[in-house]
Protein backbone atom coordinates (compact mmCIF):
# COMPACT_ATOMS: atom_id res chain seq x y z
CA UNK A 1 0.00 0.00 0.00
CA UNK A 2 1.17 3.51 -0.80
CA UNK A 3 2.25 5.10 2.48
CA UNK A 4 0.11 8.20 1.83
CA UNK A 5 -2.98 6.08 1.13
CA UNK A 6 -2.52 4.29 4.46
CA UNK A 7 -2.90 7.52 6.45
CA UNK A 8 -6.12 8.63 4.79
CA UNK A 9 -8.75 8.85 7.52
CA UNK A 10 -6.33 7.83 10.31
CA UNK A 11 -6.33 9.78 13.58
CA UNK A 12 -2.71 10.87 14.14
CA UNK A 13 -1.25 12.82 17.07
CA UNK A 14 2.05 14.66 16.62
CA UNK A 15 3.91 16.17 19.56
CA UNK A 16 6.11 19.07 18.54
CA UNK A 17 3.93 19.89 15.52
CA UNK A 18 4.82 23.60 15.56
CA UNK A 19 8.52 22.92 14.97
CA UNK A 20 10.34 22.61 11.65
CA UNK A 21 10.03 18.82 11.23
CA UNK A 22 6.65 18.74 12.96
CA UNK A 23 5.18 21.26 10.52
CA UNK A 24 6.41 19.35 7.47
CA UNK A 25 5.06 16.07 8.91
CA UNK A 26 1.71 17.68 9.70
CA UNK A 27 1.52 19.10 6.18
CA UNK A 28 2.24 15.72 4.56
CA UNK A 29 -0.38 13.96 6.68
CA UNK A 30 -3.00 16.66 6.14
CA UNK A 31 -2.41 16.43 2.38
CA UNK A 32 -2.77 12.63 2.66
CA UNK A 33 -6.21 13.00 4.28
CA UNK A 34 -5.27 12.12 7.85
CA UNK A 35 -7.10 13.59 10.84
CA UNK A 36 -4.15 15.37 12.47
CA UNK A 37 -3.92 16.53 16.08
CA UNK A 38 -0.88 18.48 17.23
CA UNK A 39 0.36 19.07 20.78
CA UNK A 40 3.23 21.50 21.19
CA UNK A 41 4.56 24.73 22.58
CA UNK A 42 4.14 27.88 20.52
CA UNK A 43 6.37 27.91 17.41
CA UNK A 44 10.01 28.05 18.54
CA UNK A 45 11.11 30.71 16.04
CA UNK A 46 9.86 33.94 14.54
CA UNK A 47 9.27 33.68 11.64
CA UNK A 48 8.12 30.06 11.80
CA UNK A 49 7.20 27.53 9.15
CA UNK A 50 4.13 26.63 11.20
CA UNK A 51 2.68 30.12 10.81
CA UNK A 52 3.83 30.52 7.20
CA UNK A 53 2.23 27.22 6.16
CA UNK A 54 -1.17 28.06 7.72
CA UNK A 55 -1.67 24.37 8.60
CA UNK A 56 -3.37 25.31 11.88
CA UNK A 57 -6.52 25.90 9.82
CA UNK A 58 -6.57 22.26 8.67
CA UNK A 59 -5.78 20.37 11.88
CA UNK A 60 -6.51 20.36 15.60
CA UNK A 61 -3.64 22.39 17.03
CA UNK A 62 -3.26 22.32 20.81
CA UNK A 63 -0.69 24.48 22.57
CA UNK A 64 0.73 22.57 25.50
CA UNK A 65 3.92 21.38 27.17
CA UNK A 66 4.88 17.69 27.16
CA UNK A 67 6.05 18.22 30.74
CA UNK A 68 2.39 18.81 31.68
CA UNK A 69 1.10 15.25 31.95
CA UNK A 70 -2.36 16.27 33.18
CA UNK A 71 -3.03 18.37 30.08
CA UNK A 72 -1.45 15.76 27.81
CA UNK A 73 -3.68 13.00 29.23
CA UNK A 74 -6.76 15.14 28.66
CA UNK A 75 -5.78 15.47 25.00
CA UNK A 76 -5.26 11.70 24.59
CA UNK A 77 -8.58 10.94 26.26
CA UNK A 78 -10.48 13.44 24.12
CA UNK A 79 -8.80 12.88 20.74
CA UNK A 80 -8.17 9.09 20.92
CA UNK A 81 -5.35 8.89 18.37
CA UNK A 82 -4.47 5.63 16.62
CA UNK A 83 -0.92 6.66 15.71
CA UNK A 84 1.46 8.89 17.70
CA UNK A 85 4.63 10.57 16.47
CA UNK A 86 6.70 12.03 19.31
CA UNK A 87 8.82 14.90 17.98
CA UNK A 88 8.57 17.40 20.86
CA UNK A 89 12.05 18.18 22.15
CA UNK A 90 14.65 20.77 23.02
CA UNK A 91 16.70 20.02 19.88
CA UNK A 92 19.78 22.28 19.96
CA UNK A 93 23.14 21.06 21.33
CA UNK A 94 24.43 24.53 22.24
CA UNK A 95 21.16 25.42 23.99
CA UNK A 96 21.41 22.23 26.03
CA UNK A 97 24.63 23.53 27.60
CA UNK A 98 22.86 26.77 28.51
CA UNK A 99 19.66 25.08 29.77
CA UNK A 100 20.49 21.49 30.77
CA UNK A 101 17.65 21.06 33.29
CA UNK A 102 15.01 22.22 30.81
CA UNK A 103 16.57 19.97 28.15
CA UNK A 104 16.35 16.88 30.37
CA UNK A 105 12.87 17.74 31.63
CA UNK A 106 11.57 18.09 28.08
CA UNK A 107 13.46 15.30 26.36
CA UNK A 108 13.33 12.66 29.11
CA UNK A 109 10.25 13.36 31.23
CA UNK A 110 8.40 14.53 28.13
CA UNK A 111 8.94 11.05 26.68
CA UNK A 112 7.86 9.42 29.95
CA UNK A 113 4.67 11.49 29.92
CA UNK A 114 3.81 10.60 26.32
CA UNK A 115 4.40 6.90 26.99
CA UNK A 116 2.36 7.06 30.18
CA UNK A 117 -0.54 8.54 28.21
CA UNK A 118 -0.19 5.74 25.67
CA UNK A 119 -0.06 3.15 28.48
CA UNK A 120 -3.46 4.26 29.75
CA UNK A 121 -4.94 4.79 26.27
CA UNK A 122 -7.18 2.26 24.56
CA UNK A 123 -6.90 3.82 21.09
CA UNK A 124 -3.18 3.97 20.27
CA UNK A 125 -1.87 1.14 18.07
CA UNK A 126 1.42 2.54 16.76
CA UNK A 127 3.96 4.83 18.45
CA UNK A 128 7.20 6.26 17.07
CA UNK A 129 9.67 8.14 19.24
CA UNK A 130 11.90 10.35 17.09
CA UNK A 131 15.36 10.69 18.62
CA UNK A 132 18.67 11.49 16.89
CA UNK A 133 21.87 10.06 15.47
CA UNK A 134 23.61 11.64 18.48
CA UNK A 135 22.26 9.01 20.92
CA UNK A 136 25.33 6.83 20.34
CA UNK A 137 28.56 7.03 22.31
CA UNK A 138 30.62 8.81 19.69
CA UNK A 139 34.08 7.32 19.24
CA UNK A 140 34.72 9.42 16.10
CA UNK A 141 34.81 6.19 14.10
CA UNK A 142 35.04 6.33 10.31
CA UNK A 143 32.23 3.80 9.94
CA UNK A 144 28.56 4.25 10.69
CA UNK A 145 26.92 3.40 13.99
CA UNK A 146 24.44 0.52 14.02
CA UNK A 147 21.30 0.13 16.13
CA UNK A 148 22.99 -2.23 18.59
CA UNK A 149 25.82 0.20 19.47
CA UNK A 150 26.23 1.69 22.95
CA UNK A 151 23.91 4.62 23.78
CA UNK A 152 25.67 7.44 25.65
CA UNK A 153 25.42 10.91 24.12
CA UNK A 154 28.08 13.35 25.32
CA UNK A 155 26.33 16.72 25.68
CA UNK A 156 23.04 17.29 27.56
CA UNK A 157 20.97 17.25 24.36
CA UNK A 158 22.50 14.05 22.99
CA UNK A 159 22.50 12.37 26.39
CA UNK A 160 18.87 13.30 27.08
CA UNK A 161 17.92 11.69 23.78
CA UNK A 162 19.88 8.56 24.77
CA UNK A 163 17.80 8.55 27.97
CA UNK A 164 14.64 9.00 25.90
CA UNK A 165 15.59 5.88 23.94
CA UNK A 166 16.12 3.90 27.16
CA UNK A 167 12.82 5.11 28.58
CA UNK A 168 11.09 3.88 25.42
CA UNK A 169 12.84 0.50 25.65
CA UNK A 170 11.79 0.12 29.29
CA UNK A 171 8.15 1.03 28.67
CA UNK A 172 8.06 -1.31 25.69
CA UNK A 173 9.41 -4.22 27.74
CA UNK A 174 7.43 -3.45 30.89
CA UNK A 175 4.01 -2.50 29.58
CA UNK A 176 3.67 -3.42 25.92
CA UNK A 177 5.13 -6.92 25.68
CA UNK A 178 1.71 -8.06 24.45
CA UNK A 179 2.19 -5.81 21.37
CA UNK A 180 -1.16 -4.10 21.84
CA UNK A 181 0.84 -0.98 20.97
CA UNK A 182 3.68 -1.37 18.48
CA UNK A 183 6.63 0.83 19.45
CA UNK A 184 9.71 1.98 17.57
CA UNK A 185 12.37 4.67 17.77
CA UNK A 186 13.98 6.41 14.81
CA UNK A 187 17.49 7.86 15.04
CA UNK A 188 17.77 10.41 12.27
CA UNK A 189 20.70 12.45 11.01
CA UNK A 190 20.90 16.21 10.52
CA UNK A 191 17.98 17.53 8.49
CA UNK A 192 17.89 20.49 6.14
CA UNK A 193 15.05 21.97 4.13
CA UNK A 194 12.87 24.98 3.57
CA UNK A 195 11.42 26.75 6.57
CA UNK A 196 14.10 26.05 9.20
CA UNK A 197 14.72 29.31 11.05
CA UNK A 198 16.57 27.88 14.07
CA UNK A 199 19.72 29.44 15.44
CA UNK A 200 23.05 27.60 15.44
CA UNK A 201 22.19 25.49 12.38
CA UNK A 202 24.31 25.73 9.28
CA UNK A 203 21.68 26.11 6.55
CA UNK A 204 19.50 28.68 8.35
CA UNK A 205 22.73 30.60 9.08
CA UNK A 206 23.64 30.40 5.38
CA UNK A 207 20.23 31.71 4.30
CA UNK A 208 20.26 34.58 6.79
CA UNK A 209 23.71 35.66 5.60
CA UNK A 210 22.84 35.28 1.90
CA UNK A 211 19.67 37.36 2.26
CA UNK A 212 21.78 40.14 3.78
CA UNK A 213 24.45 39.65 1.11
CA UNK A 214 27.00 38.92 3.84
CA UNK A 215 29.72 36.29 4.01
CA UNK A 216 28.56 33.05 5.59
CA UNK A 217 30.35 32.23 8.83
CA UNK A 218 31.11 28.52 9.21
CA UNK A 219 32.16 27.54 12.74
CA UNK A 220 33.61 24.13 11.98
CA UNK A 221 33.95 23.37 8.24
CA UNK A 222 35.64 20.01 8.85
CA UNK A 223 32.90 18.36 10.93
CA UNK A 224 31.13 15.56 9.04
CA UNK A 225 27.43 14.90 9.50
CA UNK A 226 24.74 12.73 7.86
CA UNK A 227 22.84 15.62 6.26
CA UNK A 228 19.52 14.84 4.55
CA UNK A 229 16.46 16.69 3.30
CA UNK A 230 13.71 16.85 5.91
CA UNK A 231 11.33 14.81 3.75
CA UNK A 232 13.68 11.80 3.90
CA UNK A 233 13.28 10.97 7.61
CA UNK A 234 9.61 12.00 7.61
CA UNK A 235 8.87 9.42 4.92
CA UNK A 236 10.81 6.87 7.00
CA UNK A 237 8.85 7.76 10.17
CA UNK A 238 5.56 7.34 8.35
CA UNK A 239 6.71 4.05 6.86
CA UNK A 240 7.84 2.65 10.24
CA UNK A 241 4.57 3.65 11.93
CA UNK A 242 2.55 2.12 9.07
CA UNK A 243 4.47 -1.16 8.88
CA UNK A 244 4.38 -1.84 12.63
CA UNK A 245 0.67 -0.89 12.71
CA UNK A 246 0.07 -3.62 10.14
CA UNK A 247 2.53 -6.18 11.56
CA UNK A 248 4.21 -6.21 14.98
CA UNK A 249 7.39 -7.76 13.56
CA UNK A 250 8.44 -4.37 12.16
CA UNK A 251 8.55 -2.66 15.57
CA UNK A 252 12.11 -1.88 16.63
CA UNK A 253 14.90 0.69 16.47
CA UNK A 254 15.97 2.25 13.19
CA UNK A 255 18.73 4.52 11.94
CA UNK A 256 17.57 6.95 9.26
CA UNK A 257 20.27 8.69 7.27
CA UNK A 258 21.66 9.41 3.81
CA UNK A 259 23.80 7.18 1.67
CA UNK A 260 27.47 7.19 2.62
CA UNK A 261 28.51 9.46 -0.25
CA UNK A 262 26.10 12.11 1.07
CA UNK A 263 27.75 12.31 4.50
CA UNK A 264 29.66 15.52 3.86
CA UNK A 265 31.62 18.09 5.80
CA UNK A 266 30.02 21.37 6.84
CA UNK A 267 32.42 23.12 4.46
CA UNK A 268 31.22 20.96 1.55
CA UNK A 269 27.65 21.75 2.53
CA UNK A 270 28.42 25.48 2.51
CA UNK A 271 30.05 25.10 -0.93
CA UNK A 272 26.90 23.47 -2.29
CA UNK A 273 24.74 26.18 -0.77
CA UNK A 274 26.81 28.91 -2.42
CA UNK A 275 26.61 27.05 -5.75
CA UNK A 276 22.81 26.84 -5.72
CA UNK A 277 22.17 30.25 -4.19
CA UNK A 278 24.43 32.03 -6.68
CA UNK A 279 24.82 35.82 -6.46
CA UNK A 280 28.55 35.35 -5.68
CA UNK A 281 27.78 34.32 -2.11
CA UNK A 282 30.85 33.06 -0.23
CA UNK A 283 31.65 31.54 3.15
CA UNK A 284 34.57 31.91 5.52
CA UNK A 285 36.04 29.68 8.20
CA UNK A 286 35.61 31.55 11.45
CA UNK A 287 36.11 29.32 14.44
CA UNK A 288 33.81 30.32 17.28
CA UNK A 289 34.87 28.87 20.60
CA UNK A 290 32.02 26.98 22.18
CA UNK A 291 31.05 23.79 24.00
CA UNK A 292 32.03 20.34 22.75
CA UNK A 293 30.34 19.03 19.63
CA UNK A 294 31.25 15.86 17.75
CA UNK A 295 33.49 16.23 14.69
CA UNK A 296 32.61 13.01 12.90
CA UNK A 297 29.28 11.22 12.90
CA UNK A 298 27.84 8.68 10.48
CA UNK A 299 24.99 6.17 10.57
CA UNK A 300 24.74 2.64 9.19
CA UNK A 301 21.23 2.44 7.74
CA UNK A 302 21.42 -1.15 6.50
CA UNK A 303 18.60 -2.28 8.80
CA UNK A 304 15.86 0.05 7.57
CA UNK A 305 16.94 -0.51 3.98
CA UNK A 306 16.79 -4.27 4.38
CA UNK A 307 13.74 -4.66 6.65
CA UNK A 308 11.47 -1.91 5.32
CA UNK A 309 12.94 -1.52 1.81
CA UNK A 310 13.41 2.19 2.51
CA UNK A 311 16.07 4.16 0.69
CA UNK A 312 16.98 7.84 0.36
CA UNK A 313 15.30 9.64 -2.50
CA UNK A 314 17.16 12.97 -2.85
CA UNK A 315 20.95 13.19 -2.63
CA UNK A 316 22.69 16.05 -0.85
CA UNK A 317 22.81 18.27 -3.95
CA UNK A 318 19.09 17.85 -4.53
CA UNK A 319 18.45 18.56 -0.84
CA UNK A 320 20.34 21.86 -1.07
CA UNK A 321 18.67 22.74 -4.37
CA UNK A 322 15.21 22.22 -2.84
CA UNK A 323 16.13 24.20 0.27
CA UNK A 324 17.26 27.16 -1.81
CA UNK A 325 14.17 26.84 -4.01
CA UNK A 326 11.98 27.17 -0.92
CA UNK A 327 13.97 30.09 0.52
CA UNK A 328 13.68 32.07 -2.73
CA UNK A 329 10.06 31.20 -3.49
CA UNK A 330 7.33 33.81 -3.19
CA UNK A 331 4.58 31.30 -2.35
CA UNK A 332 5.85 29.04 0.43
CA UNK A 333 2.66 26.97 0.74
CA UNK A 334 2.64 26.24 -2.98
CA UNK A 335 6.32 25.29 -2.80
CA UNK A 336 5.71 22.94 0.14
CA UNK A 337 2.95 21.17 -1.78
CA UNK A 338 5.08 20.99 -4.91
CA UNK A 339 8.06 19.50 -3.10
CA UNK A 340 5.95 16.98 -1.16
CA UNK A 341 4.26 15.83 -4.36
CA UNK A 342 7.55 15.56 -6.22
CA UNK A 343 9.24 13.65 -3.39
CA UNK A 344 6.47 11.14 -2.72
CA UNK A 345 5.53 10.52 -6.32
CA UNK A 346 9.12 9.75 -7.17
CA UNK A 347 9.70 7.90 -3.91
CA UNK A 348 6.75 5.60 -4.46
Amino acid sequence: MNVLDFYKGKKVLITGHTGFKGTWLSKILINAGANVVGYSLEPPTNPSLFNISKIEEKMTSIIGDVRDIKHLKEVFEKEKPEIVFHLAAQPIVRTSYEEPVYTYETNVMGTVNVLECIRTSTSVKSFLNVTTDKVYKNNEWEWGYRENEYLDGFDPYSNSKSCSELVTHSYKNSFFSDNRVRISTARAGNVIGGGDFAKDRIIPDCIRAAEKNEKIVVRNPYSIRPYQHVLEPLFAYMLIAQKQYEDEKYAGYYNVGPNEEDCVSTGNLADLFCKYWGENIQWENQFVDGPHEANFLKLDCSKIKSVLKWKPNWNIEKAIEKTVEFAKSDNKIETMNKQINEFFNKGE
